[in-house]
C-alpha cells in the first residue's frame, strides 16, 4: 500500500498542471461582431446645425500577447466601418468609412488556473477616414435650395482608448469573450459649399463605444 502511494503521488507531481492558460508567453486571438456606437457632435454649420452618425457593425479582430500571467497588450483590427452622416432638420447627407486600430496595455484579474478573466485596458487609438462622399440628397446639390456641397474630408485622429472585458475559457485553448471599448476620436470635416461660396473647416467629435462579442483561441 505504501509502495502504491508512493507511485500516486510520484504522478501526480510528475503530470502536467491543469491550466485554463492566459500565461506569460500565450497568444491570444479573438475573433467576433464589433459595433461601432458614436456619441457624435460637432461645431454648429450652415445656420446652426450639426453632424449626426450612426451605428454600424463589422467584424472584430484582436491579436494579444500575455508579457506576464495578468499583464498583456493587445492590437484591434477589424473590416472597415461605414457610418451615414446626418444634418438636423436635413437627413442623411455623406457616407464615410473609417478603420480604428487600438493599441492597448491590459491588467487581466485572477490567475491562470482562473475559468473567468476580467481584465481592464487603456491605449491608444489611430483612426484613418476614407471614401468620404456626399450622397445625392436634393438639400446637398445645386439645385433649388441645395447646399451645392462637395469635396468631403475628415481628419484622422490620434486619441485615448480605454476598455473593460471578460474572457470566459472553455477548454485549454478556446474562450468566449465580451469586451466595451470607448475611443476619444476627434477629427476635421473638411468641405466645400459652391451656394455660400465658402470652405468648411468644422470639428467634429465621434468618441465611439464600441461593443465586441466573440470568441477566441489561444496559443
Amino acid at each position: 500500500m505504501k509502495k502504491l502511494s508512493a507511485l500516486i503521488l510520484a504522478a501526480a507531481t510528475l503530470a502536467p498542471s491543469i491550466s485554463f492558460a492566459h500565461q506569460a508567453g500565450d497568444f491570444l486571438f479573438r475573433a467576433g461582431t464589433a459595433t461601432v456606437r458614436p456619441n457624435a457632435g460637432s461645431d454648429a454649420i450652415l445656420g446652426g446645425d450639426h453632424f449626426a452618425v450612426n451605428n454600424n457593425t463589422q467584424l472584430g479582430l484582436t491579436f494579444g500577447y500575455m508579457i506576464t500571467d495578468n499583464i498583456g497588450v493587445e492590437l484591434l483590427a477589424a473590416t472597415p466601418f461605414e457610418h451615414k452622416i446626418s444634418l438636423t432638420g436635413v437627413g442623411e447627407i455623406a457616407k464615410v468609412k473609417h478603420l480604428p486600430p487600438t493599441l492597448m496595455a491590459q491588467y487581466y484579474f485572477g490567475n491562470s488556473e482562473d475559468k473567468l478573466r476580467p481584465y481592464l485596458g487603456a491605449g491608444l487609438n489611430f483612426t484613418t477616414f476614407f471614401d468620404e462622399k456626399f450622397n445625392n440628397n436634393p438639400a446637398v446639390g445645386t439645385g433649388a435650395g441645395g447646399l451645392g456641397l462637395n469635396g468631403l474630408d475628415l481628419k484622422d485622429s490620434w486619441g485615448f482608448a480605454a476598455q473593460a472585458g471578460l474572457d470566459y475559457n472553455l477548454d485549454k485553448n478556446w474562450m468566449l469573450n465580451a469586451s466595451v471599448w470607448w475611443m476619444n476620436i476627434e477629427t476635421k470635416a473638411r468641405f466645400n459649399s459652391t451656394v455660400a461660396d465658402k470652405d468648411f473647416d468644422v470639428k467634429t467629435r465621434l468618441d465611439p463605444f464600441v461593443f465586441m462579442f466573440g470568441v477566441g483561441y489561444r496559443f
